[in-house]
């Protein structure tokens, strides 16, 4: 489990689209708005532990039209959130609820087929041949959960309270950036081979 313990932080701190849509909506809409989007996102990440531990990531990883649908879809996905950072008119925004970003979270880690490739390499590597593979795998997901929320959440706030003090003006410079960054990762996604 320490072996585990240690890739999965590794994973959870190396930047991808997760980061960049919790840092763009954590400057955007605040902590609080950025709350919802770790707990949407950690939705999908459950999802896909689960959808692996049942075998289903497998089938979607060996077909290649499901695969490719799944990479076009999550693709589009950040290409759209990420222009709408690009071309976005910065204002004060009001109070924005606390769930607000979960569809977005969720949809953003439902889009992406790397997590259903990373579960599919990563979990059977930590798992003992005679240990039942759905509580194992289940296990193994919520420390990545667990990990995400710390980690996310600690970049979600220290984004919230940088806006505070400089906002407007480096509320646009960051929102500007990280949707540059999804527009790239989305761009990289589609360009990608299986």
């Amino acid at each position: 489990m320490w072996e585990f313990l240690l890739v999965a932080l590794v994973v959870t701190m190396t930047p991808g689209p997760a980061t960049a849509l919790v840092l763009r909506v954590a400057a955007r809409d605040g902590r609080r708005a950025a709350v919802g989007t770790i707990v949407g996102n950690e939705i999908g990440v459950l999802t896909w532990a689960t959808l692996s531990a049942l075998g289903v990531s497998s089938l979607i990883v060996a077909s290649e039209v499901a695969y490719d649908v799944l990479r076009f879809g999550g693709a589009a996905v950040l290409l759209a959130l990420g222009l709408r950072s690009l071309f976005h008119r910065a204002t004060e925004a009001p109070a924005v609820p606390r769930w607000t970003g979960w569809k977005t979270g969720l949809l953003s880690s439902a889009a992406n087929p790397k997590l259903a490739v990373f579960f599919i390499a990563l979990f059977p590597q930590f798992l003992s041949p005679h240990s039942a593979v759905l509580p194992a795998a289940l296990a193994m997901a919520a420390v990545i959960v667990v990990l995400d929320f710390a980690w996310f959440g600690l970049l979600a706030w220290t984004v919230d309270r940088a806006g505070r003090v400089l906002r407007p003006r480096i509320r646009r410079v960051m929102e500007r950036t990280t949707g540059g960054v999804m527009v790239a990762l989305g761009l990289k996604v589609a360009a990608q081979a299986r």
